[in-house]
């Protein structure tokens, strides 16, 4: 199995239980969703840097584009780090298919996270929003992905993505009988979730795909 496509897996997050059994007593729509979906629960890659750093590989190109530059990407260093990133020639990186903005943004990313005074487990002690306030100071990080990262890494059980496009798309389909919805439409929906809206959110992408998200 190559480097790309290794996923650690681990157990589920610990509220995923009492987070299911919230959202199907409060939300018709997740009770009817929830069950169809078995065991399959939010997994993390358990690696901060590689989660950002795919983010930004797969901006603004399709899922199956991303993980095709993706898996050139990763294989460039012999071991893949954000120390060794910063090892690798920009003339390699843009063979793997990078552009040339996304090959800065990655090397910004791994400045940060190579020059961050504080080790990656402070964040275990900070709130989403702090959290967020970091991780948009580097460039080509915007909310949505720092949103990724608190649900994907993090494992926080109460981020609602409300740029995500899916999960507006998701709601659509699902609560409004495929009415175009807003932001505003989605945070009233999004009121019986709490404080469980990651988890829901990862329903209702399941919803759309049953193959899991994962960053």
């Amino acid at each position: 199995m190559t480097a790309a496509k290794a996923v650690t897996v681990y157990a589920p997050p610990a509220y995923w239980e009492e987070a299911r059994k919230h959202l199907m007593k409060r939300d018709r729509v997740m009770k009817r969703l929830i069950p169809q979906f078995g065991d399959g629960c939010l997994q993390t890659r358990g690696d901060a840097f590689v989660t950002l750093a795919r983010s930004i590989v797969g901006q603004q190109i399709s899922v199956k584009a991303a993980q095709t530059v993706w898996d050139r990407f990763v294989v460039l260093p012999k071991k893949f780090s954000a120390a060794n990133v910063l090892k690798l020639k920009v003339d390699d990186m843009r063979a793997a298919g990078l552009s040339a903005r996304k090959v800065e943004y990655l090397v910004d990313l791994a400045l940060h996270f190579v020059n961050r005074t504080s080790p990656v487990t402070v964040w275990e002690t900070m709130d989403d929003e702090a959290i967020i306030a970091e991780l948009t100071g580097i460039r080509g990080i915007g909310r949505w992905t720092a949103e990724m990262f608190l649900i994907f890494h993090m494992l926080r059980p109460n981020v609602l993505p409300l740029d995500d496009v899916g999960l507006l798309n998701g709601i659509s389909r699902s609560y409004f009988s495929g009415d175009v919805v807003s932001r505003s439409d989605a945070r009233e929906v999004a009121a019986a979730w709490a404080p469980y809206c990651s988890v829901a959110t990862w329903y209702i992408w399941r919803s759309l795909d049953p193959l899991p998200v994962a960053y």
